[in-house]
């Protein structure tokens, strides 16, 4: 059985490219006072990012409109 080389993105491009941006777009643009708070605005971003946000897979646009 083959392992994935961890922080490999040539071996695991789809999982940082998500880690990437959910820290470039999340995690380094807030300080968080609680686990609660950071819960909190990870949902809000990812519930965005999975259905308004544009995916170059479904041709530029939002899972919503697709």
């Amino acid at each position: 059985m083959g392992y994935i080389q961890l922080c490999s993105p040539y071996l695991n491009g789809y999982v940082e490219r998500f880690n990437r941006t959910c820290r470039t777009e999340v995690l380094d643009l807030y300080l968080f006072n609680s686990l609660k708070q950071a819960r909190k605005v990870t949902e809000e971003w990812l519930t965005i990012y999975n259905t308004e946000r544009p995916h170059e897979a479904l041709n530029n646009m939002a899972p919503l409109e697709y």
